[in-house]
């Protein structure tokens, strides 16, 4: 059967209190219900984006204690943080994959920058840390831009996009959109699929039968299962796509399964 790794981003930019008992007892349910990877920020406990990684270890200890699930650190987000500070989990030993920002562009009323100079220094630290990187593409410049950073640092293989659909004022969330950006992806390199403010599956679905081999879900981008229906707790939404890949004749990847496809820690 064939696999998708199910990614859990569990916590919502608006939230103002990180519990990080809370959030691992989350991503332990997480897994059990078939989530492979989880994507988290280093935040503070109001939820501000911090180069401190004291309440990012926590909940990354928890989560071990309990879970095998891959380990994901954003390098990104919207904020006033130096390229040095937001490449601060890099240097943590349990964070396996990184996600990578390749360009900027507008966020709703933000800008989020990321000027090249700054990409290659995080690309470079991904690269000496053995850090596996999801590159985060927002707009088709993004994706030509990453073919000729793999090309300048050579990023080892498989390469692997996360197409990010559905903020306002970047690349919306249509199939004609997707399909477009899954275009410019060079055959040999891997994507997936990250809908921003999603309130039904219908983009999740068409990129699954494209060939995703990634699905992103959790309260970073939306809490709802499908139209209609929301959840309290990221678990239900991972089971929810569990059971959507199993109806289209695939199945979610284990964290070993994971690490495997895309020789994370190799």
């Amino acid at each position: 059967m064939d696999k998708v790794l199910l990614s859990v981003a569990p916590v919502s930019a608006s939230d103002t209190h990180i519990d990080p008992k809370k959030i691992a007892e989350d991503v332990i349910a997480c897994e059990k219900a078939g989530a492979g990877m989880v994507h988290l920020h280093v935040r503070d406990a109001q939820g501000k984006l911090t180069p401190n990684l004291e309440v990012f270890r926590e909940t990354i200890e928890r989560i071990r204690e309990k879970s095998n699930i891959v380990i994901e650190a954003s390098t990104g987000g919207v904020s006033n943080l130096t390229i040095q500070e937001r490449c601060a989990p890099l240097y943590y030993d349990k964070v396996e994959c990184a996600s990578l920002n390749v360009g900027s562009v507008n966020l709703g009323t933000a800008v989020y920058q990321n000027p090249i100079d700054e990409v290659r220094f995080c690309v470079q630290e991904i690269i000496k840390n053995k850090k596996t990187p999801e590159v985060e593409v927002f707009e088709l410049g993004m994706i030509h831009t990453t073919v000729q950073l793999y090309q300048e640092f050579s990023i080892p293989d498989p390469l692997l996009f996360s197409i990010v659909l559905g903020h306002e004022g970047a690349a919306p969330a249509t199939v004609e959109a997707l399909i477009a950006m899954r275009g410019f992806i060079p055959g040999n390199m891997l994507w997936g699929i990250t809908h921003a403010h999603r309130v039904n599956n219908d983009i999740i679905c068409a990129a699954v039968g494209m060939g995703a081999k990634t699905i992103r879900v959790g309260f970073e981008d939306s809490n709802y299962m499908d139209a209609g229906m929301q959840s309290e707790t990221n678990a239900p939404i991972v089971a929810h796509f569990t059971k959507l890949l199993e109806s289209m004749g695939k199945s979610p990847m284990t964290p070993d399964e994971a690490r495997e496809t895309f020789r994370i820690g190799r």
